[in-house]
């Protein structure tokens, strides 16, 4: 009897023993799961919202189908030079498919002002005149009358271009830029207001450089919507020192198709042919058209706009923004077709491609650069060098010892990141909360210098929290991404 009393109290122990490390397993994941539901709550009460935002999401629908299918010419033609019969010249064409009779309307004094105007408003460095757009300005009148005459007269000659090498985005490098001179960049402007619509009008609807309406991230947004449409295998070409390498004749030879003007011709001529000033020494190039100049983005995309029609022709999806190109297809046979026929386009244009970045990706698996963005399946966001620019400006603006107040230097901050958030805004959420993180450790950093004493021995959060930087103006990443996307969503385009 009390060895079945035993045994049923020990049933009972294990009984309870069993259901109390249930009721304790069951405790502790509930206590995981809740915790984990607290985590995201607070992620909603912050607003976090982990999306990307399409670059076609600003855009409205029928917007897209405008631009897509009109010519936008008249709304951008210089309307000094170009007369509604010239622009409807542009849709019916004109005869022997060549212009003629264009060198008065570049040396028209009105085209002349018109184009004064826009130089002397860039505010560029002055050439090897020394002759500063102030200076010009203050003698706008005389000049653009000298300038006349000289066109006219057919006395006007180009002076050397003064070269400086400026540093190269996201390297250690440097790459030349050619100064000319403000008179000379008053006749280019001239010239590129009577000719800009003449060749535009057969460009590409996939060019998007250096043209009116277009910009880059109407480039991005086409090369969304063909990996999204499964077109995953992708071209990346580069073109080895494209502006040196254009070949002079050959590029004169596309000008001559559409223009007949001797004077005109012989201009642009003089232009490409320009010396080049450095160090005391003058040198003229065989090859290559100067960069800096004003007529350069033009003649670069008239030189490569065959390639476009050659390769939307054969059927591939190919976007292009001046020389930085990338040709999207759906399969590894068709993108290695495709590089192949880039290379014997190239070939014949006498260009040359750049061995070790031109390649067939698989974005699936590997990412691809185009226009400062990586791609990768469908994740987005700054390019490495993009990301080392702004690392790199950011700790310049936030040394360890610094004399200014706190608020200037956010306020510097500021200005840098809010034009990086303009174009970076559809890059994936996680990378602004990076950079937030990353300022904010720096702005602590420089606090700690400034008051080492601490009596509370509070941690670095703690003494200045988020909130402290935000009342001092500081303007977070993640919450302009929140906001971005939220005014998105409210349909405020």
């Amino acid at each position: 009897m009390i060895r079945q009393r035993r045994l049923a109290e020990v049933r009972a122990f294990i009984v309870v023993l069993t259901v109390g490390n249930q009721t304790r397993r069951e405790r502790r994941e509930a206590g995981k799961w809740n915790a984990s539901m607290t985590k995201h709550a607070k992620r909603r009460d912050k607003n976090y919202i982990p999306v990307t935002v399409p670059f076609s999401a600003a855009i409205p629908a029928v917007e897209l189908e405008v631009r897509e299918s009109t010519r936008e010419i008249p709304a951008w033609a210089n309307r000094c030079v170009w007369t509604d019969r010239m622009l409807n010249a542009l849709t019916v064409g004109v005869r022997g498919g060549k212009w003629h009779a264009l060198s008065d309307k570049v040396e028209s004094e009105l085209n002349l002002f018109t184009s004064a105007r826009k130089v002397v408003g860039k505010d560029g460095a002055a050439g090897m005149d020394h002759q500063s757009t102030k200076d010009f300005a203050e003698h706008q009148i005389d000049e653009i009358r000298r300038l006349h005459r000289q066109l006219r007269g057919e006395t006007f000659h180009p002076l050397p271009v003064r070269r400086v090498w400026i540093p190269k985005p996201g390297s250690s490098k440097e790459r030349p830029l050619g100064i000319p001179t403000v008179r000379d960049r008053v006749v280019q402007t001239a010239i590129l207001n009577v000719i800009e619509p003449i060749f535009d009008n057969d460009f590409h609807e996939r060019s998007f450089g250096f043209r009116h309406g277009r910009s880059c991230h109407d480039a991005l947004r086409v090369v969304e919507q063909q990996l999204d449409e499964g077109k995953v295998f992708v071209v990346d070409a580069d073109l080895q020192s494209y502006f040196d390498t254009i070949p002079k004749d050959r590029l004169m030879q596309l000008v001559q198709a559409k223009i007949s003007d001797r004077r005109l011709l012989a201009l642009i001529q003089s232009f490409l042919d320009q010396s080049i000033l450095e160090d005391l020494s003058e040198s003229t190039p065989e090859t290559g058209v100067p960069q800096g100049a004003v007529l350069s983005p033009l003649l670069s995309n008239l030189y490569l706009s065959e390639l476009d029609h050659r390769m939307a022709k054969l059927g591939y999806e190919m976007v292009r923004y001046c020389d930085d190109f990338v040709i999207l297809c759906g399969s590894q046979d068709e993108a290695e077709a495709a590089l192949e026929e880039v290379k014997r386009f190239v070939t014949s244009a006498g260009l040359t491609l750049h061995p070790e970045k031109t390649r067939v990706v698989d974005s699936r698996e590997t990412s691809f650069d185009f226009l400062g963005y990586s791609f990768r399946w469908k994740f987005r966001f700054p390019r490495a060098k993009s990301r080392r620019k702004m690392v790199d400006r950011i700790r310049q603006l936030t040394p360890r010892k610094s004399g200014q107040s706190m608020t200037q230097t956010i306020a510097e901050i500021n200005a840098v990141t809010t034009g990086w958030f303009t174009y970076f805004r559809h890059s994936n959420w996680n990378v602004f909360d990076a950079y937030d993180g990353m300022i904010r450790r720096r702005l602590r950093r420089q606090l700690l210098k400034r008051h080492r004493r601490n009596p509370q021995r509070l941690p670095r959060t703690l003494r200045w929290p988020n909130a402290y930087f935000a009342d001092l103006g500081f303007r977070s990443l993640r919450d302009s991404h929140t906001r971005y996307v939220q005014s998105l969503s409210q349909g405020n385009h």
